[in-house]
């Protein structure tokens, strides 16, 4: 396992967990009527790229080196895995900011919550970006995708529960360390095993399918972010072609 990997792994890391990061932060110089309106078409664009990942980025590359039944088995237990983290309020998503009961020890949970995650996310890119740069490219962008109203929803929660705006911002860049960290144990890891590398990828397409389908396609189908359908089918068909333009 090329060494020369290592610092492309790492600097995707840092593009998928600190892309969404700025991105949000910049977001919070906007009026709130202006943030409004930008988050939701985020998302939507976020579930194209999640499940153009999923599906036809890190699935069909599990598949060339694991027989059907593995491959699908590890992406099923990467669904049930989020569906454990989330019932254990050990991850939580919040996209509109007046929807989250907020207090202290929910904006802790948050941070909690948004470091694991994160860590997940490091160790997701570091995986993609050892099987080939092209796909490690493809993670990063979805991962960032994804973190753009995710981080936009926890400065909301963090700045509810009375952190002012450059504390808000200190904890969720410390936060966004994880990813640094899960994709550096991922390549300590995945050079003494490489052969773990293709379940890991099927892992990881069942949490972003798991992220798209529970936790942000059912907002956007009840018209809670955005009643206009025909938008929201557009960025999704956008995020999907943003997958399928980068090179293989």
């Amino acid at each position: 396992m090329a060494l020369v990997l290592w610092p492309a792994a790492l600097g995707l890391s840092v593009v998928g967990s600190l892309g969404g990061l700025v991105t949000a932060g910049a977001l919070l110089l906007c009026k709130p009527a202006t943030r409004a309106r930008v988050v939701p078409w985020l998302i939507s664009y976020a579930v194209g790229t999640l499940l153009g990942a999923a599906l036809l980025g890190l699935t069909p590359k599990a598949l060339e080196t694991l027989a059907p039944a593995h491959a699908l088995g590890s992406l099923l237990a990467g669904i049930l895995a989020f569906f454990v983290l989330e019932k254990l309020v050990l991850w939580r998503h919040c996209h509109e900011e007046g929807e989250c009961s907020v207090h202290r020890t929910t904006a802790t949970l948050v941070v909690v919550g948004d470091a694991i995650h994160t860590f997940v996310d490091g160790v997701v890119i570091a995986a993609a970006t050892l099987v080939s740069l092209p796909l490690g490219l493809t993670t990063a962008m979805a991962v960032a995708a994804h973190e753009i109203p995710q981080e936009a929803g926890d400065f909301a929660i963090l700045l509810a529960a009375g952190h002012s705006r450059s504390r808000a911002l200190v904890l969720n860049v410390a936060s966004a360390a994880g990813g640094i960290l899960g994709a550096t144990a991922m390549l300590l890891f995945g050079k003494a095993a490489p052969a773990a590398l293709p379940y890991i990828l099927a892992f990881a397409a069942g949490n972003f399918l798991y992220v798209a389908m529970t936790d942000l396609i059912p907002n956007l189908h009840r018209g809670h972010l955005d009643r206009n359908a025909v938008r929201q089918i557009v960025l999704i068909a956008l995020g999907v072609l943003t997958i399928v333009a980068l090179p293989d």
